[in-house]
């Protein structure tokens, strides 16, 4: 009778440490997120760099909540109006993109994160979120049929982009040491950069995430096939463009920082 019952406990014990070392990797980044001054601002920016306004949402009060400018078919930018002139602006958080969300939210919980309940979201996909080692929101979900983002698909998609994809994104941590740990934890690949870390989301070499010691600025870096005609492109568009070696910067009404860099 031990024997019996060893078995399949053993085996359920095994399938525990399989799924907790083999957590499923993410797809990439689906979105980043913005609270900005103000709305109309922030998209007239947006669309210099050739970007289009796809769906929107409204409070109770009938007015613009929340704003979804697309990148791409599965990245877009997401921007917050400013309801309480006290709450901070700037970059709020990331959402990744998973194919299996349920799978990734087992496989996260068994390598001891807390991710939240997954549950279906206003834009029709599934979504979870938890906060990172310095108490910011992490956000990760998976498109669905039928969703907002999947009846856009092919649509708003501007002629003149400058860029069409996320190539990663920068910011600063007080604590790279459990910074480390937690994306370790949700299947990132994290490797020392310089006195920071780089952090690779998915097997290929972008997207990813640049952490440096506290007080560096958030930036959020955009691929593009050649910065002579990217750097062209912002110019002709009134931008002020800052070029630095391989990078071209530009900053949003907001003071937020757009970098461009060639595609790896």
């Amino acid at each position: 009778m031990k024997i019996r019952w060893f078995a399949p406990l053993a085996l359920a014990f095994a399938s525990v440490l399989s799924l907790a070392a083999q957590a499923p990797a993410a797809a990439g980044i689906a979105h980043v997120a913005y609270r900005v001054s103000n709305a109309d601002s922030e998209t007239a920016f947006l669309a210099k760099l050739g970007y289009e306004q796809a769906f929107t949402f409204t409070n109770k009060q009938g007015q613009v909540s929340q704003i979804f400018v697309k990148i791409n078919d599965r990245q877009f930018i997401e921007l917050y109006t400013l309801p309480d002139p006290k709450q901070p602006l700037g970059w709020l958080h990331v959402c990744y993109e998973s194919a299996d969300l349920e799978g990734y939210v087992q496989a996260l919980t068994a390598r001891g994160l807390k991710p939240g309940t997954v549950h279906k979201a206003g834009a029709g996909n599934l979504i979870t979120a938890f906060n990172d080692p310095d108490g910011r929101t992490t956000e990760f979900t998976q498109y669905m049929p039928g969703s907002r983002h999947m009846l856009d698909q092919g649509q708003h998609l501007g002629a003149h982009r400058v860029s069409a994809a996320i190539e990663g994104i920068a910011f600063a941590t007080p604590d790279l040491a459990a910074a480390r740990t937690f994306y370790s934890g949700m299947g990132f690949a994290a490797t020392p950069m310089g006195q920071g870390l780089h952090i690779r989301i998915t097997e290929k070499s972008a997207p990813w995430i640049d952490l440096s010691p506290a007080g560096a600025k958030s930036a959020l870096y955009l691929a593009v096939p050649s910065l002579k005609v990217a750097e062209a492109q912002l110019r002709t568009a009134g931008l002020v463009v800052t070029r630095e070696k391989k990078v071209l910067s530009v900053v949003d009404p907001d003071g937020n920082l757009f970098r461009f860099v060639e595609e790896q």
